[in-house]
């Protein structure tokens, strides 16, 4: 058996290094008894899940954040005018920072969102939110992105609905059998938004009460889904063929200041089976992962803190949050805390350590610990180890000393699917060439298959104000980590080398909604990866839900085989960049674009030939340089400089169409009125009598049309072995014409005019 006492004193320091301060183990951890019949578990239940999806997100935020619902059809938007629509937010927040008396020295012109929405106001402010490279959003002015199906949802999308219910059906037919629906808010961000377009004041619970009743109402009203209470329901439901929904809560002011014993039980008499005691802001029941600067502006509007320790949010200082010197939260769980974990536990709840402080995730494992290895897991988050390293110094990633305290109580990972650039695990055996895309989603999930070793389902956080998978192909932000030259490379190595496209919306819209989530396997499926365990991670979740509501003995995985090598190192963009050429100042990946896509500099062209003038003054595309540009069908169009049809490739000419040279004809031959000039024809394809345009058209080589008299002619003859046996070619009137051979007597004029061969004396045949 283990020892709790000893696993207490080691330090976070030697977890995160080594792992090496394990509990000392007197003989080898017995495996996990199952806690359900054995058939049951045997059999197991098919699809994969979904652990962090905010459907119904719509009534966050006082309802006045996201465009469509999931319930209705969908429809266009106006576009975010300003205090009018929604994705915007107010235009007096200038001034919020000076609600705290200590806030007329923080300079936020360092950090851009924070800069745009406390240092100009609102106007501006909204047209950051949510704007990465890569992408233009869809907050703000978001001209261009408000038909639903063409222009939303799409990968980058963080103001429109991800979860309407023809997308989840969809996801649900494509093996998703079960769904965490995680009711959310925020009042910071409810304050934040115009009065006008909320539909109610900002109440975080309130919110989330409303949410839950749409899920309620939604189960009960559809013969597919249905609301799984316990662990057998789920199994049951799933075996029914229908999608298994289970209720979680997410939000900062979690059940307001109520009494929170009566609160759990009102909410888990209401279905609730699994919530997180901390999202984004500190909170009576303890402290957040910081990750944001928005929350950390937030985080100082509550508690007016100014952090000089480390500068998590800018110039050295962190706002808000009381953080050590390595920038993490000093706040742990709380008594409240852990005794709401501790009532939990006796529901058999499910206990999610997203968006804890490392602190207070070391506080959840002491208490699940001394309850015989209550499981705990995470329900949406990235691997620390195996992300950029900018994300990586992230308190909010889950380092694998963390993951193996999962592994330890039977938890699971709900792997985010996020357009963040990862680094390569070199035993993925998938290159990692493509940042943000299903590339990089493998990289992370190899890491934790074989590296970690922690069972997996997706963590999408759907409608959560992040931006999802980026997509392998098209115009729409492929490939990007932070810089276009290397954006550009790779998205042309896409198109190079396999796998190809899946043939769905997913190919150039990226993970845009719930409803690919399926593709999203499927692409990493391609890529090489084992997906079998991800596939069937709903049964992982029930087991794990079983081992929390049923008797445990202990430890349910040593999780001594944790293995963190083959994770390359990370190269910064901006020195990755520098190996790329420049031109006019801006760096370029040299032969990336193919003809007609958009480019900058002539080098970027594999034809060599871009539009853009004066240094991309003017923004440009790739054309051709001649006809081997274009293909076998086509020809490269050499008019007039600056007419919109220069350079262009066009179909090559069929015969007889008008042409000016030879590689503008199908058959490679242009002629008629002079050499190259005239019409298309197949060189010797008519025989002697036959319709024709140029002399070389005939197999008799010799044509009677003529240019600009008579363009239209026959084919002559030009040897008397164009004609018949019996026949000889004319000459002067009859010029070029077939002639019947003349009998004895008649007058010719040669031997070969006549039947008997012979003309005496050129005058009359013999």
């Amino acid at each position: 058996m283990s020892h709790p006492r000893l696993w207490r004193r080691c330090s976070a320091l030697a977890l995160a290094l080594a792992l090496g301060c394990t509990p000392v183990q007197e003989e080898p951890t017995e495996a996990r008894p199952e806690p359900t019949a054995a058939t049951a578990q045997e059999l197991g239940v098919g699809g994969f899940a979904e652990l962090h999806h905010h459907m119904f997100a719509e009534e966050a935020f006082g309802g006045g954040w996201f465009h469509g619902t999931v319930t209705d059809a969908l429809s266009r938007c106006d576009g975010g005018w300003p205090e009018s629509d929604h994705a915007r937010v107010r235009m007096d927040l200038s001034g919020l920072l000076n609600l705290c008396p200590n806030s007329g020295g923080v300079d936020l012109s360092g950090v851009p969102i924070l800069a745009g929405l406390f240092g100009i106001g609102g106007a501006v402010g909204s047209e950051f939110l949510g704007k990465i490279e890569g992408t233009q959003g869809d907050t703000g002015l978001h001209d261009g992105r408000c038909n639903p199906n063409t222009e939303w949802p799409r990968w980058d999308t963080i103001a429109h609905q991800q979860s309407w219910e023809g997308w989840l059906k969809q996801a649900h037919q494509g093996g998703m059998s079960l769904v965490v629906v995680s009711a959310v808010s925020n009042k910071f961000l409810c304050e934040a938004l115009p009065p006008q377009n909320r539909t109610r004041p900002c109440d975080e619970m309130v919110d989330v009460e409303v949410q839950l009743q749409k899920a309620r109402d939604f189960a009960a009203t559809r013969d597919w889904v249905d609301l799984a209470l316990t662990p057998a329901d789920a199994r049951r439901i799933i075996s029914e063929g229908k999608l298994a929904m289970v209720l979680s809560i997410e939000t900062s002011k979690l059940f307001g200041t109520a009494d929170w014993r009566a609160e759990l039980n009102r909410f888990h008499a209401l279905g609730v089976r699994t919530l997180q005691p901390v999202h984004q802001l500190d909170n009576r029941f303890g402290g957040a992962a910081p990750h944001n600067a928005i929350f950390q502006a937030a985080q100082f509007l509550e508690n007016c803190h100014i952090d000089s320790d480390c500068g998590l949010t800018v110039g050295g200082l962190t706002l808000g949050f009381d953080v050590d010197s390595q920038c993490r939260n000093v706040r742990g769980l709380t008594a409240e805390g852990q005794q709401l974990i501790g009532a939990m536990m006796d529901k058999g709840m499910l206990i999610d350590l997203a968006h804890l402080s490392e602190k207070g995730v070391r506080d959840a494992y002491a208490v699940a610990e001394q309850r015989q290895y209550y499981p705990l897991y995470v329900s949406h988050g990235h691997f620390r180890e195996v992300m950029n390293g900018k994300l990586a110094e992230n308190e909010k990633t889950t380092p694998a000393w963390v993951v193996q305290m999962l592994r330890r109580t039977g938890g699971m990972f709900g792997l985010r699917t996020a357009h963040d650039e990862t680094r390569a695990y070199t035993k993925s055996g998938i290159a990692n060439n493509c940042q943000g895309s299903s590339r990089s989603f493998a990289q992370a999930y190899e890491f934790g298959r074989q590296g970690l070793k922690v069972p997996m389902a997706f963590g999408a956080d759907f409608n959560g104000f992040i931006q999802q998978t980026r997509p392998r192909f098209g115009p729409n932000g492929a490939c990007s980590a932070g810089f276009k030259a290397e954006s550009d490379a790779q998205e042309h190595e896409q198109e190079l080398s396999g796998p190809g496209r899946l043939g769905t919306a997913f190919d150039e819209q990226g993970l845009a909604h719930v409803g690919l989530l399926p593709d999203l396997i499927r692409d990493v499926r391609n890529l090489g990866a084992n997906t079998a365990p991800l596939e069937s991670s709903a049964e992982t979740f029930i087991r794990m839900w079983e081992r929390a509501s049923g008797p445990r003995t202990g430890m349910a995985d040593a999780a001594q085989d944790i293995d963190t090598s083959g994770v390359a190192p990370w190269v910064k963009p901006e020195d990755r960049e520098q190996a790329y050429p420049t031109v006019c100042g801006a760096h370029y990946a040299p032969d990336s674009k193919t003809l007609n896509e958009g480019c900058r500099f002539d080098a970027e062209c594999i034809s060599d030939q871009c539009t853009s003038v004066l240094c991309n003054t003017f923004d440009g595309r790739c054309v051709c340089n001649d006809d081997g540009d274009c293909g076998g069908a086509a020809y490269c169009q050499d008019e007039i400089p600056g007419n919109p049809g220069d350079n262009d490739c066009v179909a090559k000419k069929g015969n007889w169409d008008s042409c000016s040279r030879d590689g503008q004809c199908q058959s490679g031959a242009c002629g008629g009125c002079a050499n190259l000039v005239g019409w298309c024809y197949t060189p010797r394809s008519k025989a002697y009598g036959q319709t024709c345009k140029a002399d070389r058209e005939c197999t008799t080589d010799r044509c009677s049309a003529d240019c600009y008299v008579n363009p239209t002619g026959s084919c002559l003859c030009d040897s008397d072995s164009h004609c018949g046996t019996n026949q000889y070619c004319g000459w002067g009137l009859n010029s070029g014409k077939c002639q019947n051979k003349k009998g004895r007597g008649a007058v010719c004029s040669a031997d070969r005019e006549c039947q008997s061969g012979t003309c005496r004396w050129s005058f009359t045949c013999k």
